[in-house]
């Protein structure tokens, strides 16, 4: 009796064929491609710097590279242009820097530098730029001072918009400004400005305007003279009183106040010893 041999079945087995089936899986040979060198330079990466030494040396090398790439010569600032600042300002954004020149330009942040100089009470405005040649440019716009204002901190130097431009130890250091007292009278610089303006024709008299309840202002002369003026049209008024002192010598009389709030009566205080000589001429034409 002939021999039955057994043919091998073609079909692939289960396992072979789930392994054809993952191999036709878009993802898995992209994982296999892709994944499989990443965890092997991950592990042998880890393996690596799993040592403290290799870590410190490698982070030294890389810290070296870059320092070597910042301080390249196209990226040194050698020095500083400040234009537009006086000696104090200049010696303050001076302190503000970092460092000594010359240094990187990837040590210098302009934005925070820029916001520093910016708190400085003289400066209004300033824009900075690193130049060729290795220049950091520093333009500021400074506030002009206006009058000085004797307020709760002390005598500032203020811009006509009221904001400080300066802090002084005494009014006698800025004897070329005009002085304004009182509360608010920082915020109402140009109504202050245009009473010493009207106030030329005196102004060597002028001692200071005096902000009153935020309202209204009074003029401060020298020989303890002070000029109130109303809430309303105070320059007129004004000049109704210099006015009466070109032509009667109103202020150069034993006045200490001349009172121009009601515009249609104003009055005038007499010292004590005008008021007793006054009393003392009229008694005699009583007598008389």
């Amino acid at each position: 009796m002939q021999q039955m041999t057994r043919r091998a079945d073609p079909a692939p087995s289960r396992w072979a064929y789930k392994v054809q089936r993952m191999w036709l899986t878009p993802s898995f040979r992209m994982g296999l491609r892709m994944g499989l060198p990443v965890m092997v330079v991950a592990l042998a990466a880890a393996t690596y710097l799993g040592n403290e030494q290799r870590r410190t040396d490698l982070f030294a090398s890389i810290e070296a590279v870059k320092r070597d790439f910042q301080e390249r010569p196209e990226f040194m600032v050698q020095m500083m242009a400040v234009d537009g600042a006086n000696d104090k300002t200049l010696k303050t954004i001076q302190e503000l820097m970092p460092a000594s020149f010359p240094l990187s330009s990837f040590d210098l942040n302009l934005n925070d530098l820029r916001d520093e100089i910016r708190k400085i009470d003289a400066v209004k405005d300033v824009s900075l730029q690193i130049r060729s040649g290795g220049v950091l440019q520093v333009d500021v716009i400074e506030r002009q001072p206006v009058a000085l204002w004797r307020g709760p901190e002390g005598v500032e130097v203020i811009d006509e918009e009221g904001v400080r431009a300066d802090k002084l130890d005494a009014r006698i250091e800025r004897p070329d400004l005009p002085l304004i007292v009182g509360d608010g009278a920082n915020k109402n610089v140009t109504q202050a400005l245009e009473l010493i303006a009207a106030a030329a024709p005196i102004r060597e008299r002028v001692r200071g305007v005096v902000r009153v309840s935020n309202r209204r202002w009074d003029l401060v002369l020298d020989r303890d003279q002070r000029i109130l003026l109303p809430e309303k049209d105070a320059v007129r008024a004004l000049e109704r009183v210099i006015a009466l002192e070109q032509a009667k010598e109103l202020l150069t009389r034993d006045v200490t106040v001349v009172d121009m709030r009601l515009a249609d009566r104003p009055t005038i205080r007499m010292t004590q010893v005008a008021r007793k000589e006054l009393l003392r001429v009229r008694g005699y034409e009583a007598e008389d």
